[in-house]
């Protein structure tokens, strides 16, 4: 079986220096899966309409303050390919995806693949999350991206948090949830290896709001869930713990 997509809870960015059991599961997932290209849809890169990085090298963006200089030394040179965001403009369709070329790699993207593809050769192209639109459309977008996967050998990566509440984080808690993050994250992980395509109806959940207070880092997963529904692909979860009692590191792999 091929992994065709990975969501990944990506975490502080000190992720992107440190080695622990959640970096060393990114970097096993890269040497299990060497894709043509990679398609990032990454929770921080949050606009008003769609866009994809069509710029053949795209630089590293260093969106975060406050942490020690090695952190925003770190560059991530992977090449863009624009031919795949031509591809992704493509399948998109219907909704319309404007090519970019001032934006880059952010470190929900790069944080994440300096482990999995450490030597940062497989090129890499960012989607921007439609702030105006509605769960149920990025996950339809996902179905339809679910063609780069199956027809164009794409691995296609959501990076975000199943649970982000950064207000209530206990920065002393350790790698513990509080008892509603823990409930939000397991019934997401019940809906993602059970159906993924009911996934809104965890919209209604008791614990939605204090779990996903914005949206930004949990729509990664719809598109996600969108690719695993298209392909009929199996899910497995990874790196399934909370940490600082409201932060979520929950991944999941889609294979077929």
């Amino acid at each position: 079986m091929s992994t065709r997509a990975l969501f990944v809870g990506h975490g502080t960015p000190m992720n992107a220096i440190e080695e622990n059991d959640f970096t060393r599961t990114w970097s096993r997932l890269g040497e299990e899966t060497t894709p043509r290209a990679i398609l990032s849809v990454s929770a921080h890169w949050y606009t008003q309409g769609t866009g994809v990085t069509a710029m053949s090298d795209p630089r590293t963006i260093h969106d975060f303050y406050g942490f020690p200089p090695e952190l925003f030394d770190v560059q991530y040179n992977a090449p863009g390919d624009p031919e795949i965001a031509e591809l992704v403009r493509d399948v998109a369709k219907p909704t319309l995806v404007q090519n970019d070329h001032d934006w880059g790699l952010d470190h929900g993207t790069w944080s994440v693949l300096k482990h999995m593809y450490p030597q940062a050769d497989i090129p890499v192209v960012q989607l921007s999350i439609d702030a105006s639109k509605p769960l149920s459309e990025h996950y339809e977008l996902g179905t339809r991206l679910a063609r780069l996967a199956t027809e164009h050998d794409v691995l296609i990566v959501g990076s975000g948090n199943v649970v982000h509440n950064l207000s209530l984080i206990d920065w002393h808690g350790g790698d513990r949830g509080f008892a509603w993050a823990d409930s939000f994250d397991e019934a997401a992980r019940d809906i993602m290896l059970g159906d993924p395509d009911r996934l809104e109806t965890l919209r209604g959940h008791a614990d939605y709001t204090r779990s996903v207070p914005t949206p930004d880092h949990f729509l990664p997963l719809a598109y996600i869930a969108g690719v695993a529904s298209a392909t009929g692909g199996s899910v497995d979860v990874f790196n399934e713990q909370r940490t600082m009692g409201s932060l979520s590191m929950t991944g999941y792999r889609v294979a077929s």
